[in-house]
C-alpha cells in the first residue's frame, strides 16, 4: 500500500525509522525489534540510507526483509548522495522488483566534514530534482520528503525553507516527515507557515525519545534542533544515570505525542534508533487514543 492511501483512509498513522545494521549481531537485533513493534500494527517503516551510499544494498535488503518476512509497508531512503542519473534509475528498477512502492526522497548531508553539498556528475544537486526523476520514470512510487520545523541546518531563513519544501512538493511529494523536535510549538508554527505557502500534503511529526544526553546534543547539532532549556537541565543534572535519562525522555516523548494527537496531527513517525524499549513504553502510555 502506498502511504498515500493511508491518509484517505482518515486515520492517523503510527511508523517507524531503522537504520541498517553493520554487523550479523546488530542484524539479529534488529530483528528482534522489528518483531516487538510489529505487535503496534505500524502502517510503515522506513529505513535509511548510509553517509556516501554506503548502506544501499542494506536499505534495500531491509526493506524487502520488512515487506515480505513482516508484513509492514516499507519506505526506502533515497539520496542524491554520490548517485548518478543512471545508478538512480537502476535504483528504482530494484525496489520496483522488490515491491517497494514507497520512496523518502533526500538529497542527502555532505560527507563528515565538509560544509557544502557537491552533486556527483550526472548527478542531482537537490532533493526536488531527485523527485522529478523519480516521477518521470516511476510515477507510481509514492514520494515523502523531509520538513524542518527548526529550518534546516544549511539556512537560516524559514521561509527559505518553506519556498523550497514548496518546490519539492510541487515537484510530486506526497507528504512530508518532520526532522525530530522537542518543543511542539515549532512544529505547529511550522505546520502553519506550509499552509500559508500552499503546502496542504499531510505532514507528520518525528519524534525521538532521549536516551543518551551525548547522543541527543550530537544529532541535535547536526540537524538543528533545539533541547528546550529546562529539559535540557533536567538531563545534565541526571546525565550519568541511564535509567533516568531513559524515563525523562520517555516522559517528554510522551507529553509530546498526547499534545500532537489531540491536535490531529496526521500520524506519528518514530527515530526508533534501532531500539524497541523506549517507544514501546510510550505506546503502551498512548492507547487511549484510536491509533493505537
Amino acid at each position: 500500500m502506498k502511504v498515500s492511501d493511508l491518509f484517505k483512509q482518515d486515520k492517523q498513522t503510527l511508523s517507524f525509522e531503522f537504520f541498517p545494521p553493520k554487523t550479523e549481531e546488530q542484524e539479529a537485533h534488529l530483528f528482534q525489534v522489528i518483531s516487538e513493534l510489529k505487535n503496534f500494527n505500524p502502517d510503515f517503516i522506513s529505513v535509511t540510507y548510509g553517509a556516501m551510499g554506503r548502506n544501499r544494498d542494506k536499505t534495500f535488503y531491509w526493506a524487502k526483509k520488512i515487506k515480505q518476512e513482516f508484513g509492514i509497508e516499507p519506505v526506502a531512503h533515497l539520496t542524491c548522495v554520490a548517485a548518478t542519473k543512471y545508478g538512480i534509475k537502476n535504483q528504482l528498477g530494484e525496489l520496483e522488483s522488490i515491491g517497494v512502492q514507497n520512496i523518502l526522497a533526500l538529497r542527502g548531508d555532505p560527507p563528515e566534514g565538509e560544509k557544502d553539498f557537491v552533486p556527483p556528475a550526472d548527478g542531482f544537486s537537490y532533493a526536488k530534482e531527485l523527485i522529478s526523476f523519480i516521477k518521470q520514470n516511476k510515477p507510481q512510487i509514492c514520494l515523502g520528503v523531509a520538513g524542518f520545523p527548526e529550518v534546516h541546518p544549511s539556512l537560516k531563513d524559514q521561509s527559505i525553507d518553506i519556498k523550497y519544501l514548496k518546490e519539492k512538493v510541487d515537484a510530486g511529494a506526497e507528504y512530508i516527515i518532520t526532522q525530530l523536535f522537542f518543543d511542539n510549538s515549532h512544529f505547529f508554527s511550522f505546520v502553519e507557515k506550509c499552509r500559508n505557502s500552499g503546502i496542504t500534503v499531510p505532514v507528520i511529526p518525528g519524534i525521538m525519545p532521549i536516551t543518551s544526553v551525548k547522543q541527543i546534543k550530537r544529532l541535535t547539532q547536526i540537524c538543528g534542533a533545539k533541547i528546550p532549556q529546562n529539559l535540557l537541565n533536567l538531563l545534565e543534572e541526571h546525565v550519568d544515570d541511564h535509567e533516568a535519562i531513559q524515563k525523562i525522555g520517555v516522559d517528554h516523548a510522551i507529553s509530546q505525542c498526547e499534545e500532537l494527537l489531540k491536535a490531529k496531527v496526521p500520524g506519528l513517525h518514530f527515530f526508533v534508533m534501532n531500539q524497541s524499549g523506549p517507544v514501546s513504553k510510550i505506546i503502551s502510555r498512548l492507547q487511549q487514543f484510536p491509533v493505537f
